[in-house]
């Protein structure tokens, strides 16, 4: 066993499978919040032993309680501190000095509460690093392992006795969500393996976490609550760990709203935005991103079906129904997350006709009553299952669901193995036809709403990247100047226009291009030119270029009266049929990005963009051309001449190389705009920032 895997056990063992527990500052009362452990674990039937520490009683609930953790017979394998927040501080130094593997805290009073709670979770986390313990929370509501007879929580939720057993791991930021997961799952039939509460990760992070009980056979898939993507290193390591052992993973992640990033000297970070850097994350780290909660509940037997995608790409769903209406309200939520509904190919209507199915051509295959009778059903679901033009095959059952639930969803049931993926949306109210789907393991929905959130997550993950580019050591933000920009750009790949540094003072010479040229200010604390009078265009010849440099010094000066205009940078103008914006930059949590967007002043306001994870492959690069909306006009739209797009897309992956070019240490980049020509003429930069770190 290698030493990564050993750790990982070790961590499994001390947080799912211990030996001892200590449940310190346990209270007397079954009913108060510190009093729940105890009584969990006993009625979970823990087999280990559970030590209660209450330096004020000789025993809590009818069992011996101990002063202290020193007092103890042995020391425990994972300590749940159920005290305040300065007892518990001074419960985890005690832990750390008598080997105690896990500490759990429940108490909150740490980042969340202001300056005094950060300085203690900075003791907390010293304390990990000079002991060895492991942290989980603080604001951890606990632990739960099913398999294991291990109910080690406060969440009054887990006072319901029996929760279904099954392969699901579920590990959320929020301790009192874990509760609803598990009472929202029981409905729907899905059983748990384990939940964790994580809280503040000051010290074990869900990705470390997770990743822990990745060779835990029991465990089938994995279901996380993020409230961010801190430790998105860990996260990552861990989906990556998990694709490759096929094992899929669903999120939902709080913060749909856009919260604006913060700015360092391009377009990148506002067009990014917070929410959707943590979607790029997910996505390309192979997990299923869901809207809604109930998709996250549901997702994880399609997700087990669908297989993850080298790049992502539209898919084409078949949708076949008993109730025309209630398969165009799930379609209708496919199409608007970019999911294609696509009706049945003229040779598939011929099968269906010669297997005595006859319907009309159309987006849906709508059977009507004829849809109830097993035989029209399962030889449709055959034929749909066998079309190449689809890669999955809908089955939307209407109110025969709920009259006749053994009959209606029978065909269904029994077409699980077939060519393509099946999934199955039941209009009606109709619990005992879900119960069924569910224990024959279909992956079914009870509204359109989750249906189509679902199938477009499936679908919208990506295959993850292995490389993960190193983070770069603590330093200041340096900002280079253009010419310095396109020399590091050259570096990595990307063409740029010719140029030449002119000093405004000094008389033009012989430019080593033609007329007419562009002039603009060239300072490195002076990114967006324009804004401060700096650029000229259309400049017909040199004695015009004397007086656009002189107009420019003025500009430039006028505005910025500390900051004297010595060096000019004039380029050839250059017309393209049309541009776009690369960029690239550092995003504090999930690390290097590339941008692909529409070039031009208005960016920011359309926000028509492609982000990925860097670096990224040239196919990953196409797939974010084609998802760029305007850049349909340069793909020969209507009879347009079509743009240079592969060139595009090579700029892309060669921008993206930034994040591991030796010793270049680039925090933020962008072109904007880079200048794209006729199909097979390439694309030039002609405008690039860059900081570095130094």
């Amino acid at each position: 066993m290698s030493e990564s895997s050993a750790h990982r056990a070790s961590l499994a063992q001390a947080l799912f499978k211990p030996d001892s527990i200590a449940l310190v500052g346990v209270s007397d009362d079954p009913g108060k919040t510190a009093g729940r452990p105890l009584q969990y674990l006993r009625q979970a039937g823990f087999a280990g032993a559970i030590y209660n520490v209450n330096p004020g009683r000789e025993t809590v609930q009818g069992e011996k309680a101990y002063p202290s953790l020193s007092a103890l017979p042995a020391v425990p394998d994972h300590a749940f501190i159920l005290t305040n927040t300065e007892l518990a501080m001074a419960a985890v130094e005690e832990c750390g000095r008598l080997g105690v593997a896990v500490a759990t805290i429940l108490a909150t009073g740490f980042s969340e509460s202001g300056p005094q709670g950060v300085e203690r979770e900075q003791r907390l986390a010293e304390i990990a690093g000079r002991y060895g313990i492991r942290i989980l929370g603080p604001s951890s509501l606990g632990v739960i392992s099913l398999h294991n007879n291990l109910v080690l929580t406060a969440n009054a939720a887990f006072a319901e006795p029996d929760l279904p057993k099954g392969g699901v791991f579920c590990a959320s930021h929020s301790g009192s969500l874990i509760g609803a997961l598990t009472s929202r799952g029981r409905e729907r039939g899905i059983g748990f393996n384990g939940l964790v509460s994580v809280g503040s990760e000051v010290d074990l992070s869900i990705g470390e976490i997770c990743e822990a009980t990745l060779d835990d056979p029991a465990i089938t898939g994995y279901l996380l609550f993020l409230e961010s993507t801190r430790h998105a290193d860990t996260l990552r390591r861990f989906a990556i760990a998990a694709a490759a052992r096929g094992k899929p993973v669903v999120a939902y992640k709080l913060g749909r709203s856009e919260v604006a990033a913060e700015l360092a000297v391009s377009h990148t970070g506002a067009l990014a935005g917070e929410d959707a850097v943590a979607d790029t994350f997910l996505k390309d780290c192979g997990i299923a991103r869901t809207d809604t909660f109930e998709g996250l509940l549901e997702a994880l037997p399609l997700l087990a079906r669908v297989p993850l995608m080298p790049a992502q790409r539209r898919p084409a769903v078949g949708v076949v129904t008993t109730t025309g209406g209630g398969a165009a309200m799930a379609v209708d939520q496919l199409g608007i997350r970019g999911v294609n509904v696509v009706g049945p190919s003229e040779h598939t209507l011929q099968r269906l006709a010669d297997a005595g199915v006859h319907v009309a051509a159309g987006r849906i295959i709508d059977l009507t009553m004829a849809g109830t009778r097993y035989e029209v059903m399962k030889a449709t679901l055959d034929i749909m299952q066998s079309a190449p033009e689809f890669d999955l095959v809908l089955a939307a059952v209407g109110s025969s669901a709920r009259s006749r639930p053994e009959l209606a969803v029978k065909p269904v049931i029994d077409s699980i193995d077939g060519g393509k993926p099946l999934a199955c949306f039941i209009v009606p109210e109709a619990p005992e036809a879900l119960r069924r789907l569910t224990d024959a393991g279909v992956p079914n929905f009870r509204t359109p709403e989750t249906c189509g959130d679902v199938i477009a997550a499936a679908f919208q993950r990506r295959w993850p990247a292995t490389v993960m580019p190193p983070a770069l050591p603590a330093g200041e933000a340096m900002a280079l100047d253009e010419a310095q920009a396109y020399a590091l750009f050259q570096q990595a790949g990307v063409p740029h226009a010719p140029f030449a540094v002119l000093d405004p003072d000094q008389p033009v010479p012989a430019l080593a291009f033609d007329y007419p040229v562009v002039a603009k200010v060239l300072d490195k604390d002076i990114g967006h030119k324009s804004d401060v009078g700096g650029v000229r265009l259309n400049i017909a010849d040199a004695e015009a270029l004397a007086a656009a440099m002189a107009a420019i010094r003025d500009a430039v000066q006028g505005r910025l009266p500390d900051t004297r205009v010595s060096r000019i940078l004039v380029q050839p103008m250059r017309r393209g049929l049309g541009e776009v914006l690369v960029g690239f930059r550092r995003d504090p949590q999930v690390g290097p990005l590339v941008m692909l967007a529409a070039g031009g002043v208005l960016t920011e306001i359309y926000r028509d963009r492609a982000l990925r994870l860097a670096p990224v492959t040239l196919e990953a690069a196409r797939d974010m051309v084609g998802e760029v909306r305007a850049l349909q006009a340069l793909a020969g739209f209507r009879g347009q001449a079509k743009g240079d797009l592969e060139a595009v897309a090579e700029a892309v992956v060669a921008v993206s190389r930034l994040a591991v070019l030796d010793d270049a240490n680039v925090l933020e980049a962008e072109i904007n705009p880079l200048m794209v020509f006729a199909e097979g003429e390439g694309v030039l930069a002609v405008d690039a920032l860059i900081q570095q770190q130094r």
